[in-house]
């Protein structure tokens, strides 16, 4: 499948200017691409995406990546998820072999001394790239506000710049809260009682590996708590690496 960049493009900035809401976005997708889009549910503020996706009428799917390290409280979010919405998580796990490798070689620490890129690698792009080989869009949860560095310039709707879908072709890749903050999406999921995370209630804002994630203080930058030993450009695991690159639509 090869995408009309220019038609993304215009459907982009008409989605921008117009505004247009989280459910609107969910169900162009699915429309377009029926039983062939996954919503990527991380166990954090993705349960919004859920709720949309569910309000549309349409049937959608929701993966997740299960990397061998999340916190007690994220798989027993996940699992109150399933309940709450009626619907089975598509998890996706890392090839044993890679990280068999990684571990054996560098020991079960050597993020905080190589970096995270090697172990994300093994354990979430390499697992991600093959479950986004099997289909044609995907959904995330990205918001501008999540990342000054790295992701300002996501789009609401492009062209996936890094990954593939079904016979390598391209892949259609949606972020429905691009211009929604924070504090929106948190008013959605408080004012609809929708299940969260417990880790929040504890100061964990950005919910990823229990090794490289951490709590933030009152007024620092949610993403100070993923990979704080490293310098802030570099806090993206792979899955949105295109965010360093892109360009803002004007």
């Amino acid at each position: 499948m090869v995408l009309d960049i220019a038609e993304i493009e215009k459907l982009t900035e008409d989605f921008e200017e117009n505004d247009t809401e989280p459910e609107e976005l969910i169900a162009y997708m699915l429309n377009r691409f029926p039983g062939e889009v996954g919503i990527a549910f991380s166990g954090a503020e993705d349960v919004a995406l859920i709720e949309y996706a569910r309000r549309t009428g349409l049937p959608f799917r929701v993966f997740s990546l299960d990397t061998g390290r999340l916190f007690p409280e994220t798989y027993r979010f996940f699992h109150e998820v399933e309940k709450f919405f009626g619907l089975k998580i598509e998890y996706c796990f890392p090839e044993s072999g890679d990280v068999e490798r990684l571990v054996n070689e560098k020991g079960l620490y050597s993020f905080y001394v190589d970096g995270h890129k090697e172990c994300c690698g093994a354990r979430k792009t390499r697992p991600l790239r093959k479950k986004l080989s099997t289909l044609k869009g995907w959904i995330t949860g990205q918001r501008r506000d999540q990342s000054p560095s790295t992701r300002s310039y996501v789009h609401t709707v492009e062209v996936d710049s890094i990954f593939k879908g079904v016979n390598d072709g391209d892949l259609l890749k949606c972020n429905p809260f691009a211009n929604i903050s924070s504090a929106e999406v948190w008013a959605f999921i408080r004012t609809l009682d929708l299940p969260y995370n417990e880790l929040h209630d504890r100061g964990f804002v950005s919910i990823g590996c229990e090794p490289c994630t951490m709590a933030v203080l009152p007024n620092q930058h949610e993403r100070e708590g993923r990979w704080w030993w490293e310098e802030s450009t570099l806090r993206e695991c792979g899955l949105h690496e295109g965010n360093m690159r892109l360009p803002s639509v004007e």
